[in-house]
């Protein structure tokens, strides 16, 4: 019956201690920061995603005792019946809400066979280690405990298997990191089980929107369980996701930063950019308004940089990106960035930051230049990944994003 998606018995949070346990996605907070929040929430997830925030500063850690504190902590949670698991394999219903924007998703497990074919669609490179990190946790725990963000087409037919299931009692409600309330349904109802199923089914594909690394990791571990003859059940060769509709999804923009003018005086960096670019000075920070627009922050003072319409290449998913624009005009040519995934001269901002967060980085002369764009649309995102193309690194990021803890796929 299941070929794309299935059901699981999820580990969650016993409602009494949702809010003591959930966290912010590992990747999103520093080190440092995940030790603020572990200080002060010590059955915070975090000792789980991020275990090396619990470990002494100085002491030395190598990535077996790293995962070796995850495993302990994880069991610590259980043992203390912090966490439970369900019996039963459900869908969860997964609403979030951030202000006034709501979406609301599904929590299911998708083939990891389906991921291989490009049916789970994808639209970033991996960083090799990272991918490796997240491997070693996961078969560490045994557990995939970080969902990966992924996106439908919007499809009327599961909205309204989704609103009905809404209408039963929440099996946990909790308000998590940018005061973002988190709400959990439990659909195991066979019936409906079943519609959700044959859903997703007819379903063409689905994006990964975030996440990138815990799926590619998922079907390594996927890869690597199924030469162990000790499985009982085929659990691992399925992954842990969230899936909206993507008319709901909320993409910010995912703003740059450099090191250095790459030798240039601000005036000849204008110079030059004005071949291109119709360039306006500005009093307050620039946020663009629309595609071919960018604010640029030096030396404490925005410009706003407008790029000649003739430049703009309408024909390629990726070259009309704003960040690959940004790359193929400003930031390559003219400032000497080499591959935004390795050149260490380069780094990124997420728009959830805002605005102040460049121009302090900027003013207090962290970095020498800031660049504010227009974020990628859902639209763009899955044009490029249905060519089969793929993105530049941090391209898009989403708010509000999914919650660590709240819901774990054990891997049996």
């Amino acid at each position: 019956m299941y070929k794309f998606v299935k059901p699981f018995s999820a580990l969650r949070p016993h409602t009494q201690y949702a809010s003591s346990v959930i966290a912010p996605p590992y990747d999103v907070v520093s080190e440092d920061e995940a030790r603020t929040i572990l200080d002060a929430s010590p059955n915070s997830f975090l000792g789980v995603s991020r275990p090396e925030a619990g470990i002494p500063k100085g002491v030395h850690s190598d990535s077996n005792k790293i995962h070796t504190e995850a495993k302990k902590n994880l069991q610590k949670l259980i043992t203390q019946k912090l966490l439970v698991r369900d019996e039963k394999p459900a869908y969860y219903i997964y609403k979030m809400k951030m202000g006034q924007h709501e979406q609301t998703g599904i929590a299911l497990t998708v083939s990891v066979d389906s991921y291989n074919d490009n049916q789970v669609k994808k639209h970033e490179l991996t960083r090799p280690l990272k991918e490796d990190d997240r491997t070693q946790n996961m078969l560490s725990l045994n557990t995939q405990t970080g969902p990966v963000l992924t996106v439908n087409r919007a499809n009327s037919k599961l909205k309204d298997l989704l609103a009905s299931a809404k209408k039963t009692s929440p099996l946990l409600e909790v308000k998590g990191q940018h005061d973002v309330i988190h709400t959990i349904w439990k659909v195991d109802n066979l019936s409906m089980v079943e519609a959700i199923t044959t859903s997703f089914e007819e379903m063409h594909c689905i994006y990964i929107a975030d996440g990138h690394h815990r799926s590619a990791a998922a079907a390594r571990v996927s890869g690597e369980l199924r030469t162990s003859s000790s499985c009982a059940t085929d659990s691992f060769n399925y992954f842990l996701t969230v899936v909206f509709p993507h008319d709901e999804m909320k993409i910010f923009d995912y703003n740059r930063v450099v090191t250095d003018l790459n030798g240039l005086s601000i005036n000849t960096m204008l110079s030059i950019l004005s071949d291109e670019f119709d360039i306006k000075p500005t009093a307050k920070p620039i946020k663009p308004n629309r595609p071919g627009v960018f604010g640029m922050c030096i030396a404490n003072q925005w410009y706003e940089l407008t790029m000649h319409s003739e430049l703009f290449p309408m024909d390629d998913p990726v070259a009309s990106l704003d960040v690959s624009l940004l790359q193929d005009r400003i930031l390559s040519p003219i400032l000497g960035v080499g591959d935004p995934r390795t050149d260490p001269r380069l780094d990124f901002v997420g728009g959830i930051r805002g605005l102040e967060e460049l121009e302090r980085l900027v003013f207090s002369k962290q970095y020498a230049a800031a660049f504010s764009l227009y974020p990628t649309s859902m639209e763009q995102l899955m044009s490029v990944a249905d060519a089969g193309k793929l993105m530049p690194p941090k391209s898009t990021w989403f708010e509000p994003k999914l919650a660590d803890g709240l819901l774990s796929h054990v891997l049996d």
